[in-house]
């Protein structure tokens, strides 16, 4: 019997854990109670989805953070971007300068 009553225990840990990180990485997309009465399939489902989406998502970051990284010591003067130039204003203004 304490066997099931630890299985209970962690499903239900793990079925917040989840409705949580869908509300939460839903960004305000899904509430409590929608997220708690969805199909189990659908929640599953939506539960991959965003985990998919997110795992994308800092995959390409650490691409593009890897390849912009600079090391202070000893530059490389070829992997630095070159700034745009800069052109002063064209117009007037009418504001008193102090």
């Amino acid at each position: 019997m304490a066997g099931s009553l630890e299985n209970i225990q962690s499903y239900r840990i793990s079925l917040f854990q989840v409705i949580h990180e869908i509300i939460f990485h839903g960004n305000g997309g899904y509430d409590y109670n929608t997220v708690y009465n969805m199909p189990i399939w659908l929640r599953k489902f939506t539960f991959k989805t965003l985990k998919n989406w997110y795992n994308q998502k800092a995959e390409s970051s650490s691409k593009s953070k890897s390849r912009n990284t600079i090391d202070i010591a000893n530059p490389d003067k070829s992997k630095i971007p070159n700034s745009p130039v800069r052109n002063p204003p064209t117009y007037v203004t009418k504001a008193s300068r102090k």
